[in-house]
């Protein structure tokens, strides 16, 4: 799978990217990220790439060209199953999306940043609008690591056991179960029982429970 992601402030996105499984999935060429420096693609001298908001008020607005020199760029070359911005008002992230896009094979994304993107780029290119919650922050390569890292760990091929991405959290619109690992005791307090006995299906089915009842306390809108 590969990704594109495009931002005003490329050196923000590159820790997560050289560690851990995204760097395994990039070593083991199931996965491909470019980041495209915004600023490539600037018009002038001065590499500008926003300017004030029509209409008055604080912030500026990251222009119509500069972005869309380099989606066209990157559209004559790929064909991409989506093209998406981060932005506080998008829809919020979830699971189900991650699997939606963990389906495709070419995304861009394109990283909000100071007050927005010209309004007209959203009307023409954007075709899915992403918001990680109801929060806003300085810009949004930090929401872009997320969106890449939640939908990568789900390819085929990039976590070393195959049925770890399955039984995360939400994939079944259940939160995980309580896990434990050695000691057996800590400080007085024991592993369960059933977790010892051996007994697959019993435990199976203590795990279901407990996802169940987490489910309830924590994230009952889940279950409707």
């Amino acid at each position: 799978m590969r990704f594109d992601i495009i931002s005003a402030v490329p050196e923000l996105l590159l820790s997560p990217f050289q560690h851990s499984i995204l760097k395994r999935a990039q070593e083991r060429n199931k996965a491909s990220i470019f980041i495209h420096n915004l600023r490539d693609y600037s018009i002038g001298n001065y590499k500008q790439i926003d300017d004030y908001a029509y209409g008055g008020g604080a912030g500026m607005v990251l222009m119509p060209e500069p972005i869309a020199r380099c989606i066209n760029s990157l559209t004559s070359k790929l064909h991409y199953d989506a093209i998406i911005y981060t932005a506080p008002d998008g829809e919020i992230f979830s699971q189900s999306k991650a699997n939606a896009f963990s389906l495709m094979k070419n995304v861009i994304i394109l990283c909000g940043h100071y007050k927005g993107i010209d309004e007209r780029i959203r009307q023409k290119y954007i075709t899915h609008e992403i918001s990680i919650g109801d929060y806003v922050i300085t810009g949004g390569e930090l929401a872009a690591n997320i969106i890449v890292d939640s939908v990568v760990r789900l390819l085929p091929g990039v976590l070393n056991d195959e049925t770890s991405a399955l039984t995360d959290s939400f994939q079944d619109n259940l939160i995980a179960p309580p896990v434990y690992t050695r000691p057996e005791i800590f400080e007085e307090m024991p592993v369960p029982e059933i977790l010892l006995s051996g007994n697959e299906a019993r435990i199976s089915d203590w795990r279901f429970e407990q996802s169940l009842e987490r489910t309830k306390q924590r994230r009952p809108h889940l279950l409707d």
